[in-house]
């Protein structure tokens, strides 16, 4: 079965209820971890405000630890889009820029005693060639690898709609391009696009963190009825590649793809007592 503690909800879950009510909320539902998103402008906690000074992230610490919560995972999304300020940007300033917030989200989490980092891989850019975006993406993901590995903090990439590995085939050409990558696998991406499970499935030899939701083509996020992705074979396979991170339940509450119509409190409960009977 699957365990408790193997389990964690995300804090951008219930975005119209404040930080504190949110994590009040997970604790309520027997969580004993949570995933920490920090996106530009559609989060909680922005990336601008919390990497200001250290006490931030110690501060969220607290937080956590009142309600017997740990952070399963930081989530870095620097900018609305993901274009704007990419991994993999064209220009070296904006690349940077990026790097350096790497570096604070590595900082943040060693002070919020996270369990593993996660962020986007890149994209595409339409004024160069694929390739040229693609191994920029290489080499800017080789170096946070590193800088993961120095800090001694897990760390993945979600491939997802909309960036430089939409499919499972492009993800899979960059974890071997990228020695030490991992991921934080989300099948609903695919699911989305009409892929069936079994194309998805040698993925998860490299996931290093896990999110559930419901998912069908034509839809990134569904109810837990209208849910085409076979999660308890997945729980299987992942017990059978003796994975040991996290599984998230990473409903999201945006405008985008029609991921506001949802009820993300009774659909997080029923994925959870799926997980928990597995």
């Amino acid at each position: 079965m699957t365990q408790k503690q193997n389990l964690s909800c995300a804090d951008f879950t219930f975005p119209l209820l404040t930080h504190e009510q949110s994590l009040d909320l997970i604790a309520m539902l027997g969580f004993h971890a949570v995933d920490i998103g920090l996106f530009e402008e559609r989060s909680h906690l922005w990336p601008s405000r919390e990497f200001v000074q250290p006490t931030k992230a110690r501060a969220i610490r607290r937080k956590l630890a009142d309600r017997g919560l740990i952070a399963s995972d930081i989530y870095l999304q620097v900018a609305p889009d993901f274009e704007t300020h990419a991994a993999n940007h064209p220009h070296a300033q904006i690349r940077q820029q990026a790097r350096d917030k790497f570096l604070y989200t590595l900082e943040y989490a060693k002070e919020c005693d996270a369990r593993h980092v996660s962020a986007l891989p890149g994209a595409y850019f339409a004024k160069e060639s694929r390739r040229d975006s693609f191994q920029r993406c290489c080499d800017e993901m080789a170096w946070r690898v590193e800088q993961a590995k120095q800090a001694g903090i897990p760390f993945g990439i979600e491939a997802h709609l909309g960036s430089v590995v939409p499919r499972p085939r492009a993800a899979l050409r960059l974890i071997k391009q990228v020695p030490g990558l991992t991921l934080t696998l989300d099948y609903t991406h695919f699911a989305y696009m009409g892929i069936p499970d079994i194309e998805v499935a040698p993925l998860i030899a490299h996931a290093s963190h896990f999110h559930c939701r419901g998912g069908r083509k034509g839809r990134i996020q569904c109810s837990f009825t209208e849910n085409c992705i076979d999660y308890p074979q997945i729980i299987r396979e992942l017990h059978a590649v003796e994975y040991r991170g996290y599984i998230c339940l990473e409903y999201v509450w945006i405008d985008w793809k029609q991921c506001n119509q949802t009820d993300n409190l009774s659909e997080t409960i029923l994925f959870r007592d799926l997980l928990q009977s597995l």
